[in-house]
């Protein structure tokens, strides 16, 4: 090796060590229930979303709740749930993956003209109801629940040198119409723990 090829090794050297540091992995599909999705400290992810539905839903279903409604299936609106974690997040994330469940497992139904504040889900719906009702002669116009779904989101934070900690807690009661007591009651803790996201869990 000459002293000119020598130079050039060199000169080439931290391209090749910068090049090869960098992973360029190209965008793909993922199973959202995989173990495969990205893990990250700093919010909420899919994953965990998926998780505590899951569990709520068989938590709920197995409690034998809805099955001593006064009718069947039961009737279901969503109330608040609280978010009380640092970060932004759509609610709907949860509670939807826990109706539709619900809903498929035909023991509930989920009213979409009642809300709080009086503003349906689906004002439309709501309108067609009241319009019907009024032509038929009736005074009733919407379908009370039988029970509302009303939750509440948390998190706690804790850091051991570069290792940070963050446990999300998700937080759901079921409570009757009739009388206003919680039937059921439950809660799950997803923690999550690292000094940076990572992929795969």
């Amino acid at each position: 090796m000459n002293a000119r090829t020598l130079v050039i090794s060199a000169a080439a050297l931290p391209a090749a060590l910068f090049l090869g540091g960098c992973e360029t992995t190209d965008a793909r599909y993922v199973d959202s229930k995989g173990t495969s999705t990205i893990v990250s400290l700093d919010q909420i992810d899919i994953q965990d979303w998926n998780k505590a539905a899951d569990e709520m839903v068989a938590s709920l279903l197995a409690s034998g709740v809805l099955e001593r409604a006064p009718e069947q299936p039961a009737v279901l609106a969503i109330s608040r749930i609280v978010n009380n974690t640092q970060q932004q997040v759509d609610t709907d994330s949860l509670t939807r993956k826990i109706r539709i469940a619900l809903n498929q497992s035909g023991k509930t139904l989920t009213t979409t003209t009642l809300g709080l504040g009086g503003k349906a889900e689906d004002p439309l719906a709501k309108d067609a109801a009241e319009m019907q009702a009024m032509l038929g002669g009736q005074k009733k116009t919407t379908t009370l629940p039988n029970y509302t779904l009303s939750g509440k989101l948390l998190e706690d934070r804790t850091r051991a040198g570069n290792t940070r900690q963050v446990t999300y807690t998700f937080q759901l009661a079921l409570t009757t119409i009739r009388d206003g007591l919680a039937v059921w009651e439950d809660e799950k803790q997803i923690t999550k723990q690292g000094s940076r996201p990572s992929v795969g869990f």
